[in-house]
């Protein structure tokens, strides 16, 4: 069998997009379609279109939005790799970034003028986002001169805004606490702020685990098994894990933070510490990210706001409207608007996004519903 999908580039990340017409409906059938199209039983995803890395083995299925302010529902897939699995809890950024070019230039979303609005829905979590989407002259276009930290590659400008991330004060410190001290197995305990805005996300104060949260992705990866075991014990406290369940490594997100320092992206550019405001490091699953996700940019951003948090206590207070995240890959910037009572209802981040290929994907028969 053979299915239509258009390969995407959002942000740093790259994303199958399906049109919710040309594949099941039912989310086990649709699970077993994309682990035989992305060869996802294969730590390599060789004999299959997934790209072997977390941040390019994703999958959006697009449709129109049947909520009132709404133009497309997407239901993200994070593809496993060597798994033969897919995790559907989370939500993804860069591939909304994608979704929101795709809407336009394949008609979902009408033009309208310079700039398009596209309204998004993410079913995994109901989290609404706005794409603003560069069509000069009314016009949808396939290549543009925005960049991103992570890549020099140009791409058509795509605002994403997150509509009210953070929910409540209640929602947004799922522990009630702005910062705690966290035990991990039989280790000293270790600061963190545990906070949802964008997504699950557990921040560790880096200096209170010995580190300084500008680590290279070389020794994040040996961090890896520790930064595993903060996740799962952090993820019953966020009311994420049930007793008795195994853990995931989806979510929280998790990473470390630290104060700004002067260090060198991973395309090799120079970045002094006065250019940015907070050292960040994250997971995406079980690998380093090589820049950061989105929604942890966002909760990153939401915890500067925060009286106490690991992120305040870094920048020395809560952050204005802007907030310099340093990344391997470089300074990704997050504005926070609207704030009321200490939460952000609109958290803003400039990205690129840009149509790579329209294909159809040949998936072995082992994907098919009908041989399931």
């Amino acid at each position: 069998m053979h299915i239509p999908a258009t390969l995407v580039r959002g942000g740093t990340s790259k994303c199958w997009l399906f049109n919710q017409v040309e594949v099941p409906a039912d989310r086990g059938d649709l699970e077993r379609l994309l682990v035989a199209a992305y060869g996802a039983t294969d730590p390599v995803e060789l004999d299959g279109v997934g790209g072997a890395t977390p941040t390019t083995s994703k999958a959006a299925v697009v449709s129109a939005s049947p909520q009132p302010g709404v133009d497309v529902d997407y239901l993200f897939a994070q593809v496993g790799i060597g798994t033969g699995s897919v995790e559907w809890t989370s939500n993804c950024g860069n591939c909304a970034t994608g979704v929101a070019l795709y809407a336009v230039s394949k008609g979902m979303v009408p033009v309208t003028g310079d700039r398009t609005r596209v309204v998004m829905r993410n079913t995994n979590t109901g989290a609404v986002l706005e794409g603003i989407v560069d069509t000069p002259g009314g016009v949808v276009h396939h290549f543009g001169r925005q960049t991103v930290p992570g890549t020099r590659a140009g791409g058509v400008a795509v605002g994403l805004t997150f509509r009210n991330p953070a929910g409540t004060t209640a929602s947004l410190l799922p522990t009630g606490q702005a910062a705690q001290d966290l035990r991990v197995g039989a280790a000293e305990p270790v600061r963190v702020s545990m906070v949802t805005a964008g997504a699950p996300v557990v921040l560790v104060d880096a200096a209170s685990a010995g580190r300084t949260g500008a680590e290279s992705l070389e020794r994040m990866s040996a961090d890896v098994p520790w930064l595993r075991t903060v996740r799962h014990a952090a993820a019953p406290l966020m009311g994420l894990d049930q007793p008795g369940e195994e853990p995931g490594d989806a979510v929280p997100k998790v990473g470390l933070v630290g104060p700004p320092v002067p260090y060198t992206t991973t395309l090799g550019e120079p970045i002094g510490a006065e250019d940015y405001d907070v050292s960040v490091r994250m997971l995406t699953m079980n690998a380093p990210h090589p820049a950061i996700g989105l929604t942890s940019a966002v909760a990153v951003a939401a915890a500067g706001l925060l009286q106490g948090s690991v992120v305040c206590r870094t920048t020395g207070g809560p952050t204005d409207e802007w907030l310099r995240l340093g990344t391997p890959a470089g300074v990704v910037a997050v504005r926070c608007t609207d704030v009321r009572d200490g939460l952000p209802h609109r958290v803003t981040v400039q990205r690129a996004a840009r149509l790579l290929a329209d294909a159809r994907i040949y998936v072995p028969e082992a994907g098919s519903p009908q041989a399931a």
